[in-house]
């Protein structure tokens, strides 16, 4: 019987580039994977059938948008409540420039992708029809890659209050005479 060589040594499959295996908050990125494979395969039968799944691609993509949004609110107020100590960017927060291992800001970023051009190639194969409703899917990605960047983002530490200069602090009202 031969040993089981180690799973280091072997080349990574879809799946783990997908999730990567050992990353803080795998359940975000299996969520958003989630979400774009139903949306894709929604996306593909109502591009085929437009008239029987319009109802179902309104429902799926306003159920995404909804998530979205939810994670995109509750990743800014947990990223207002860090920023107290941690200097947070928009960039950092939502895309993921700069807070997250690149195995994890690729996984996102690419499930973000995937959701604009599926979204864009529908509603330009059926205009005028439910497949439009499409193109507010990608706030899903977006909410969700807010969230993991608010729950497990790396960021900078914040000053303390005697180090920081007066120019450019609002307080001053502009006034950097």
């Amino acid at each position: 019987m031969t040993p089981r060589p180690d799973r280091q040594a072997m080349p990574l499959s879809w799946r783990d580039r997908l999730v990567p295996p050992g990353v803080e908050g795998p359940h975000f990125l299996r969520a958003c994977w989630a979400g774009t494979w139903v949306f894709i395969a929604i996306a593909a039968v109502t591009t085929a059938f437009p008239d029987p799944m319009a109802v179902p691609i309104a429902v799926v993509s306003l159920g995404l948008l909804a998530i979205g949004c939810w994670a995109m609110l509750w990743a800014f107020q947990r990223a207002l409540q860090r920023s107290r100590y941690e200097l947070i960017g928009v960039g950092g927060l939502y895309f993921l420039a700069g807070c997250a291992p690149r195995s994890v800001r690729f996984s996102m970023m690419a499930a973000l992708a995937l959701e604009v051009a599926v979204a864009l190639s529908a509603a330009a194969v059926r205009p005028f029809t439910a497949s439009a409703f499409g193109i507010l899917v990608p706030v899903y990605a977006l909410g969700l890659s807010g969230a993991w960047g608010a729950r497990h983002g790396k960021f900078p530490p914040r000053a303390p209050d005697g180090e920081t200069s007066e120019r450019g602090d609002p307080s001053r009202n502009g006034d950097d005479v």
